[in-house]
């Protein structure tokens, strides 16, 4: 009797390990079979396949913390760096330490063209604001200029000339009438006192 429930409990257990076995089976062959994706484009196609949005989601942005490289039509992969708003080839899915390090120098040199490029523009900057103001200036003497030219200037009174004869010591035409004739008058005048002599007054009674 012990033997029979003994074999009966074995062979229960035979059938419990083999239940048990074709459960976990096309599981154990799932994960046999499932391999990790080997570049961005096969992580967004499991993507994809997501039951839920929100899922899809979170599995996107697990393929793109994963993989930094884009496959290129003709083979091989492309990093983009936003920062330099360049694109790299590289190698494969992630750039590889060899990569990143020209990456970088590149970013260097990119920063230094920038700085460049920012003081070559304030220079320029610079220099039209100071033709600028120099333009204004001269602007402004050109107006006060045309200003000062519209005021008008007072203009002198000519000065009352007198004639010849008013003026004493004046210049005169050597035989003009206005020269000889104050000569010929005095003239007439010394022959008048010769003719007509001044009668002497007469002595005071003593």
């Amino acid at each position: 009797m012990s033997v029979v429930v003994a074999s009966r409990r074995a062979a229960l257990f035979v059938v419990a390990a083999a239940g048990f076995f074709l459960l976990t089976l096309p599981h154990a062959q799932a994960q046999w079979w499932k391999r990790a994706p080997v570049d961005f484009e096969e992580c967004a196609d499991a993507a994809e396949k997501s039951p839920t949005k929100a899922e899809k989601t979170s599995a996107l942005a697990d393929c793109n913390a994963k993989f930094a490289g884009r496959r290129k039509p003709g083979g091989g992969y492309s990093y983009y760096d936003f920062l330099q708003d360049r694109t790299f080839d590289i190698a494969g899915p992630n750039p590889t330490p060899e990569e990143q390090k020209k990456i970088d120098e590149a970013y260097t040199a990119y920063l230094a063209k920038e700085r460049r490029n920012n003081e070559a523009a304030q220079a320029t900057a610079r220099q039209q604001r100071e033709q600028q103001e120099q333009q204004a200036r001269q602007l402004q003497q050109i107006a006060l200029r045309t200003e000062v030219e519209r005021v008008p200037i007072p203009i002198e009174r000519p000065k009352v000339q007198q004639t010849v004869g008013q003026r004493k010591g004046a210049a005169c035409t050597k035989g003009s009438f206005s020269c000889e004739w104050p000569r010929l008058s005095e003239s007439l005048n010394d022959l008048k006192k010769l003719f007509n002599p001044t009668p002497s007054k007469p002595a005071k009674k003593s």
